[in-house]
């Protein structure tokens, strides 16, 4: 993920509300008030087709090279390419996978499909993968390991919704690609990006949690849909990158997740929620696929501890998530919900998000709609974003689905 997560690890200390002195000091009660109910009932289906119908008409790109395709922010900012970086687009088609899922009718296939324009074959090594920018034609900029494995997963999920052989076939090209980022230095793990593999003295040139961590859930993802003679392999992979995310990025103190190992071995020890919330999933996923119960006790002992480090009061709120990026956010809300099963605290969880949600979509947002990065309503800022725009949509679909709504109903 290009500039803007190199801009945010920069200013850690100034953005993330977990940060700073006192963060074990606050513990968040372990059964926070469940949603209240709105004297008018709320129907977050049509919440989030409403975002979407929006990012449509003032994001997308109408006409020239890159025409439906998506600008990165709204109105265009100084330096902005003709079309938006690959991780923003991506934010953007796994919210409109929810509302797929939830039976609305658009094309969400040609939506998946105009990934292909990201997609490029030149590279430090032989192999195709997706780079972080495109002109409408082809790929280009660098290829990050954790975009590719996030818009992998996405590709399963296509696939699993429309059935179509080719974003299966599209998918396994990601293995090979994230394979060539892997190497024995630190004893295993990817890199960030294939082009700044172990250069001594650049702050990007690391072994971090969002790549090893997004590839491993990938991993797990395909494991369900590859041909069989693929799946020892894909599921040994899978485990390398988990168990080295385990012993090398784990806080044993709160069992959250440091961003990442630096090439001299040192730890950037900045939490990010997103960090946490894929390892949370991959436990629950490598738990069902192995039924080996370490797996799923190391994912509840991050749940337990996501919660307690990352929830606390904000702007007035009893209860709030991080005001800085809703997209990681988001990430850890999609692992309460697939730990629930087997873990049901994570009900409080989700719904203390519930309301931090609720509270956005009244306290947070424009007059045109669109949704501030601070969910709680103390600035506006970001909200050119087209990320933070679909931070919003993927978290107001993932509440529909969450509760079972159906577009139309």
């Amino acid at each position: 993920m290009l500039r803007i997560k190199v801009l945010l690890v920069t200013l850690t200390t100034v953005l993330i509300s977990c940060g700073g002195s006192g963060v074990e000091e606050f513990t968040p009660p372990a059964n926070p008030s469940a949603p209240e109910e709105p004297t008018e009932k709320i129907v977050y289906h049509e919440r989030a087709k409403a975002l979407f119908d929006l990012i449509n008409q003032y994001y997308q790109v109408k006409n020239g090279p890159t025409r439906g395709l998506y600008n990165e922010n709204y109105p265009k900012q100084a330096g902005d390419l003709s079309a938006s970086f690959l991780w923003p687009y991506d934010g953007l088609v796994s919210g409109a996978a929810n509302l797929y899922a939830l039976g609305y009718d658009f094309d969400y296939k040609g939506m998946v499909d105009r990934f292909e324009l990201y997609w490029r074959t030149s590279g430090d090594v032989n192999i195709g993968g997706y780079g972080s920018q495109t002109n409408g034609v082809s790929g280009s900029g660098t290829r990050f390991y954790d975009d590719n494995s996030i818009v992998g997963i996405d590709l399963v999920h296509a696939y699993k919704l429309t059935g179509d052989q080719t974003y299966l076939e599209r998918a396994k090209r990601i293995v090979s690609f994230l394979k060539s980022g892997e190497d024995n230095i630190h004893g295993g793990g990817l890199w960030w990006n294939e082009s700044q593999k172990n250069q001594a003295g650049v702050g990007d040139s690391n072994k971090p949690a969002c790549a090893n961590g997004y590839a491993t859930l990938f991993l797990l993802e395909y494991y369900h849909v590859c041909a069989s003679e693929e799946k020892t392999d894909v599921l040994a992979f899978a485990k390398r990158l988990y168990n080295w995310l385990y012993a090398n990025l784990r806080d044993p103190e709160d069992n959250n997740y440091w961003n990442d190992k630096q090439v001299n071995g040192t730890i950037n020890k900045t939490k990010w929620t997103y960090n946490t919330g894929v390892m949370i999933s991959n436990g629950v996923r490598l738990y069902r696929i192995t039924g080996d119960e370490k797996y799923l006790d190391h994912a509840k002992a991050s749940a337990e501890g996501a919660y307690n480090y990352f929830v606390r009061p904000a702007n007035g709120m009893a209860l709030a998530y991080p005001a800085n990026d809703p997209w990681f956010t988001i990430k850890l809300i999609n692992a309460f919900v697939d730990i629930l099963p087997y873990y049901k605290t994570a009900q409080n969880y989700i719904d203390t998000f519930i309301n931090f949600t609720d509270h956005a979509y009244e306290k947070a947002r424009n007059q045109t709609g669109f949704f501030y990065e601070d969910w709680t309503g103390g600035s506006p800022k970001r909200i050119e974003s087209l990320l933070m725009q679909a931070a919003a949509l993927d978290g107001l679909s993932l509440i529909a689905l969450y509760k079972g709504e159906v577009a139309g109903q």
